[in-house]
């Protein structure tokens, strides 16, 4: 029998019908399932209300510090170079996110603090981006974030704070950029210039190259457009955004790339580590080499620029290493990038070279019992952790995969370890070696700090880092005198913030649903990888117990976990700060000596031979403190390579249970939750 013929129209009319039906069906239910928490458009008018009852400007003078927050924007007032104007910001304390919308200044000479309140303030956001221009201060776009954090609201209003009288005024004009986060605003002349950022829409994640500038003198859009043929830096967010003159950089950022293989679609974060230069007066992008020492590919740097220098702070890199071992390696190092001749080096600080020619001079030659064991662990707290960069790669592009955590000697004094659990409080403390050596303040790796210069001063402020399964949002303040380069000094130190534990409850009832002899057959090796993840962050005590043989009782998964940390504690995956296998001194200075003698000019600004002995005794005092430990690592790395070679075949081919817990910072932001590495 043979189809009946529809008459023309028809049937597309009933369908198109059907879906406006369908479609209003799934909005009344799904507005109906919309807890209070998540209502953002209730939530923002309830704001909306309670700004509305403000009639006059309210300054509360000498004010307690803020509260922990991350993405906030830090500025330096243009009218007293010695104020920071803080505002915005968000906090997650484990359960829920709070965003706040108030404003602050900071004297950095009296060390106070005051609290701005003023009638029609714009609403609380984050990942928002403010500049300073005569006596305002501009502030562009961000996010509002549900407690809950099932939704979001981005932001394209544009708004300006006058500095003299403190009252905020919205600038409604045509052809502003859309609603985004994560972008970046810097300012040109009178022209301010918007780049990049994301837009989260539930279903996708949608990232923007487009680039905006908005005239200070004709209050005025302008959208430019890329000219055919021309290059152009892919779209991105979470990048740096400096001005030199009458150039201005662009470095790395943050963007997700999705995929599809055998009907499956898979989001891989991919972390860029290419350098663009626009030229504002003719909107040309060219790209920019990277001689000299760059920085390793990472993710949640801070940049700002001092005379003709842009300084990096931070960042965290990831690696997934051998045995389903995630790390995450949160930086605080300090690089700088030569606006003048494009050259990136490394950043020591002076009295960071004079504490470690000190206990090289005080050291001799005794390397053994508990001497060794003190000079590590002084030299642990002196040295930050090395760039981590993964040799393999790409130059532009890296993917988003595991590190380890490293924190500072600032932060150890306030972690406390009760029953293999990080807490703040009373406890079983870090032990570590006391030393006449003069204690070298340092900000502990962090991500997504703010980093401003005023006064040849490189301030920098709070950002977020993990200490196991917790998300620490710091608080603290340090300066850094740009002209002596010779010390941190910590102006505010970090408080502690809540975290509230959740309860994994319905996660073990997937993993429940699945198959329970494969659990049972793996279940000693999930106890392994259990304990693993308890032991957190490794001390260099630790790191000498298992090199003279005390951690032989160790599983052999177990002591592979510990050489990694062991590593990548010691900086020892930078290749161009770590001696090679059987390197003798005079090898590993003449292959690394361009490095050590660009750290050494910054410091001494010596040339020639006295630049190149400066550059030799920094290498020297690096191999004498890493030779004995790497020579160790050896031995043991081989030790763990025989076992494993004995180990049962059964064993080796059993198949791998997939791993429970924590994912690694970059990656769970990758997979997960992005956003940390794709706002700020």
């Amino acid at each position: 029998m043979g189809k009946k013929t529809k008459k023309p129209g028809k049937g597309k009319e009933k369908t198109e019908k059907k879906t406006a039906k369908a479609d209003e069906k799934r909005a009344r239910r799904e507005s109906k399932k919309l807890s209070p928490e998540d209502d953002i458009d209730a939530i923002l008018l309830s704001i909306q209300k309670e700004e509305a009852k403000k009639k006059e400007v309210l300054v509360e003078d000498n004010v307690p510090a803020p509260s922990p927050r991350s993405n906030c924007s830090l500025t330096v007032n243009p009218l007293k170079e010695t104020e920071l104007i803080l505002y915005g910001g968000e906090f997650y304390n484990g359960n829920k996110t709070f965003v706040y919308g108030d404003l602050y200044r900071y004297d950095v000479e009296k060390r106070e603090w005051k609290l701005i309140s003023s009638p029609n303030s714009p609403p609380p956001r984050s990942a928002h981006q403010a500049v300073a221009w005569k006596n305002y201060l501009y502030i562009y776009g961000g996010e509002f974030t549900s407690p809950n954090q099932e939704r979001f609201h981005h932001y394209k209003d544009f708004w300006v704070l006058d500095l003299k009288t403190n009252q905020w005024e919205q600038l409604n004009y045509k052809g502003c950029p859309s609603p985004r986060s994560g972008h970046r605003m810097v300012l040109y002349k009178h022209k301010i210039i918007i780049f990049g950022g994301f837009y989260d829409t539930l279903r996708e994640v949608r990232y923007y190259n487009d680039l905006h500038v908005f005239d200070l003198d004709q209050y005025k859009w302008q959208e430019i457009k890329p000219r055919p043929g021309g290059l152009w830096p892919s779209a991105r967010s979470g990048f740096q955004f400096v001005v030199y003159q009458d150039e201005i950089y662009l470095y790395g950022g943050y963007s997700k790339e999705v995929s599809s293989s055998d009907k499956k679609v898979s989001e891989k974060g991919i972390v860029h580590s290419d350098m663009w230069c626009l030229d504002p007066r003719t909107w040309e992008w060219n790209k920019v080499k990277k001689p000299g020492m760059p920085p390793g590919p990472r993710a949640g740097f801070s940049m700002c620029v001092h005379k003709k220098r842009a300084l990096l702070f931070g960042g965290v890199v990831d690696m997934e290493m051998e045995g389903d071992l995630m790390m995450s390696l949160f930086l605080n190092e300090i690089y700088g990038f030569q606006l003048d001749n494009h050259r990136w080096y490394p950043l020591e600080l002076r009295k960071e070279k004079a504490t470690k020619n000190k206990l090289k001079k005080d050291s001799g030659e005794r390397i053994n019992g508990v001497d060794y064991q003190s000079k590590i662990r002084v030299a642990e707290r002196q040295n930050s952790v090395s760039s981590g960069e993964d040799e393999n790669s790409d130059d532009d592009d890296t993917d988003m995969n595991g590190g380890i955590k490293n924190i500072s000697v600032n932060l150890h004094k306030n972690v406390t370890i009760v029953d293999s659990e990080a807490v703040s409080g009373s406890g079983k403390k870090f032990a570590v070696q006391e030393s006449d050596l003069p204690e070298i303040v340092k900000p502990c790796g962090r991500i997504n700090s703010c980093t401003v210069v005023g006064k040849d001063t490189l301030y920098l402020y709070g950002g977020m880092m993990e200490v196991k399964d917790r998300e620490i949002t710091l608080d603290d303040l340090y300066a850094l005198n740009l002209s002596k380069l010779d010390e941190w000094k910590c102006l505010i130190p970090a408080s502690e913030s809540e975290w509230i534990e959740v309860s994994d409850d319905e996660d073990e009832d997937d993993d429940e649903d699945g198959d329970d002899s494969e659990n049972e057959e793996s279940g000693s090796e999930d106890d392994s990888d259990k304990s693993d993840d308890e032991d957190g962050d490794v001390e260099m005590g630790e790191a000498v117990a298992i090199i003279k043989g005390e951690g032989k009782n160790l599983r052999r998964k177990e002591k592979r976990g510990r050489i990694e940390q062991i590593r990548a504690t010691l900086g020892l995956s930078d290749s161009q700060r770590t001696p090679m296998p059987g390197e003798s001194l005079k090898d590993f200075y003449k292959r690394t000596n361009m490095y050590w003698q660009m750290a050494a000019y910054e410091h001494t600004q010596h040339t020639g031979k006295e630049l190149r002995k400066d550059g030799f005794d920094l290498a020297k005092s690096r191999y004498k403190e890493l030779k004995p430990i790497l020579d160790e690592l050896a031995i043991l790395e081989a030790e763990q390579k025989a076992e494993e070679a004995e180990a049962p075949e059964a064993t080796g081919s059993r198949k791998k249970p997939t791993k429970k817990g924590k994912l690694s910072t970059a990656k769970k932001f990758g997979i997960t939750d992005y956003r940390n590495l794709a706002t700020y």
